[in-house]
């Protein structure tokens, strides 16, 4: 017991540590970042079309199908138990990838300008489905998936692609403020603004209503963050001040609001403040053994399906929520540091897309999936190694899921798009145009 003690406070130290740093390295890059995406966008009025990412898209399937392993280490002892055969979930995860790059496919070849013509539509739908949702489970603790024979779809999942979507082809169509005065102040609260609260507002009240405050909170943070990064005026970032503060003081009472959430806090606060886990038998048993299983993996694991942690102490969650305590005992400090430097990876990669994006909506449109992405893999790993509370954020492209799974690779799918430049950009169809047609249009565009 000692040394699992002695583990814990390592473990505990050194992430709070790096996290200091990396945070710190945000902040003092941030400003230089927004200042220079607009220089990119102005060099690239006339882009030349690029390829299929091929560096981006072999990590995403590389760590896709990784993931579906360590689905089948975490999940085979619960299949038995619940009568299915050891890789019960793991084809039925074989099977969600298969359909999540057919969604990679079909968002790659399809301009995501196109796509984001379909988001006011595809929003509606969504909306639909978090109301109906509600309905279909009336009377439940938790009312998050609609029955779909052998599929469960969660509405939810596919919300954080919709929403964002939506609101970065909202953003888009932001123009800087020079003068503020109360015209231009109406004009921006009426135009920006107010949509935006609306869209948000409607999206994360559905979800909470659901009682899944952890996608409430990474979807609300996102969405803040891409608001924020779209705005290029005084008018906006007061704008940013006060959203942050409504998003920051309505998150706080919905944490209050449920008991089992002050529960959570409060475990995680006394082992931050004392060193201790309050009633580690009940309220804070999940909290212990995720930290047991990270500390019982050492410096290199005790290897691939050799956990412990899984067999009755996790259960059902080895393979979800608590996926990356699995990882880390069977891969130890070694395993975790690939790990974590593959989605940093992501998370650059995707920064990099953006800053290269060929117009103002596709730079949106990829820092809200790089965001989405990365910041629920931070909350995710976070609550796992007890940086932060425990939460239900799955692990991207490693946790079991299908909506998940399906909408995650399709979103991967539109970032390829970007980064290629799309598919069906006005140049192309320009130059498919007769000559005649052409110098048409040349000096229609000289006249403007």
């Amino acid at each position: 017991m000692l040394f699992l003690s002695d583990s814990i406070y390592t473990v505990k130290y050194a992430i709070n540590n790096s996290t200091i740093i990396v945070l710190l390295t945000i902040l003092v890059k941030l400003p230089s970042f927004i200042k220079q995406r607009e220089s990119n966008l102005n060099a690239s009025r006339n882009p030349k079309k690029s390829g299929l990412d091929y560096t981006l898209f072999s990590v995403i399937l590389g760590l896709s199908i990784f993931g579906s392993l360590m689905v089948y280490s975490g999940s085979a002892i619960v299949a038995v138990k619940q009568g299915f055969e050891p890789h019960h979930y793991f084809i039925r995860q074989i099977t969600w990838i298969a359909l999540g790059l057919v969604g990679m496919y079909l968002a790659y070849k399809i301009d995501y300008r196109t796509v984001a013509k379909l988001s006011l539509p595809a929003f509606i739908v969504t909306i639909a489905l978090l109301i109906l949702v509600l309905f279909i489970n009336e009377g439940e603790d938790v009312r998050r998936w609609i029955k779909l024979g052998p599929f469960d779809l969660q509405p939810s999942e596919i919300a954080k692609l919709t929403t964002l979507i939506y609101l970065s082809s909202l953003l888009a169509k932001h123009k800087e403020v020079k003068t503020i005065n109360k015209q231009t102040f109406t004009e921006h609260v009426k135009s920006e603004l107010l949509p935006y609260w609306g869209a948000a507002a409607i999206v994360l009240v559905l979800i909470l209503l659901e009682r899944d405050m952890d996608t409430t909170l990474m979807l609300g943070a996102t969405t803040f963050i891409v608001y924020f990064i779209a705005g290029r005026d005084l008018l906006h970032t007061l704008g940013s001040i006060i959203t942050g503060l409504l998003t920051s003081i309505i998150l706080a009472g919905a944490m209050v609001v449920e008991k089992y959430r002050l529960t959570r806090l409060g475990t995680y606060f006394d082992f931050w403040n004392k060193g201790t886990i309050s009633d580690p038998y009940s309220s804070g048993f999940q909290f212990r053994q995720i930290l047991v299983a990270v500390a019982s993996g050492g410096i290199f694991g005790v290897g691939f399906g050799e956990s412990r942690q899984k067999y009755h102490y996790l259960g059902e969650t080895a393979f979800t929520d608590t996926i990356f305590a699995i990882f880390a005992e069977e891969f130890g400090l070694v395993g975790c540091v690939i790990l974590v430097s593959v989605f940093v990876f992501i998370f650059l990669k995707g920064y990099k897309i953006a800053m290269g994006a060929k117009d103002r909506l596709g730079f949106l449109l990829a820092i809200s999936i790089t965001t989405w992405i990365t910041l629920q893999a931070v909350l995710h790993i976070g609550a796992n190694v007890a940086l932060i509370p425990i939460n239900g954020n799955t692990l991207p492209f490693l946790s079991y899921g299908g909506s998940s799974t399906v909408i995650n690779l399709s979103a991967i799918g539109i970032l390829l798009n970007i980064a290629k430049g799309g598919s069906q950009s006005e140049e192309r169809r320009v130059v498919s145009l007769p000559q005649r047609n052409r110098a048409q249009l040349h000096k229609l565009r000289k006249r403007r």
